[in-house]
């Protein structure tokens, strides 16, 4: 499966190879879409609330939660304990480690009804990730961006469009020194499951 290059032949390198990988077609088109209406159909969606200013809002977003067994986390302040594996989401995973040669415990979903859908930028830094964490990304239905920008200096800035099926791999320093974002959209939407596969210590 080949790797989508960051780079342009007319241009200098635009976001470091060695942060990320992209693969656009990790699973077939059929196939992600299939996953992507079982697992709307069939996760335990939660939409979380979040403190911004002294309010209370609700995140744009819904999302779920699996794991190993006893295995937690927390998310925007939340403590969140993991449902078991699923078959679907156990062959996933296999062919997700089979791929990246890392074995993951959990898997973060995140469920993007539509265009108003969102997540503000942050980084995976959470102290349970470790200090370089291997986070795989993978894509269902609808396209969306998704922007990087470096913490110390927002002009240095980046987007890739994340397509159905397709595995993002970040690593290094990356959580250390840049933050990412899904935005809204102005424009009609399908919906989009994203699954961050994670290794919680």
């Amino acid at each position: 499966m080949s790797q989508l290059s960051f780079f342009d032949d007319n241009e200098s390198l635009r976001f470091p190879e060695n942060l990320l990988e992209y693969y656009p077609q990790f699973l077939d088109t059929g196939a992600a879409l299939a996953l992507m209406n079982e697992l709307i159909a069939t996760a335990p969606w939660k939409q979380t609330t979040l403190t911004i200013h002294d309010k209370v809002l609700l995140t744009p977003r819904l999302t779920a939660w699996y794991g190993d067994a006893k295995q937690s986390y927390r998310l925007s302040e939340k403590q969140l304990d993991a449902a078991p594996w699923t078959p679907a989401l156990s062959a996933l995973r296999e062919k997700v480690e089979a791929f990246t040669h890392l074995h993951f415990n959990s898997v973060l979903l995140n469920y993007y009804r539509d265009g108003n859908d969102s997540v503000a930028w942050h980084s995976d830094n959470e102290k349970e990730l470790g200090q370089h964490p291997h986070i795989a990304s993978l894509s269902l239905g609808q396209a969306r961006s998704f922007d990087f920008r470096h913490k110390k200096d927002h002009q240095q800035k980046y987007s890739l469009k994340l397509g159905n099926g397709s595995l993002l791999i970040m690593k290094g320093d990356l959580q250390q020194h840049w933050e990412h974002r899904i935005p809204k959209s102005a424009r009609p939407l399908q919906p989009r499951i994203n699954l961050t596969f994670r290794i919680i210590y």
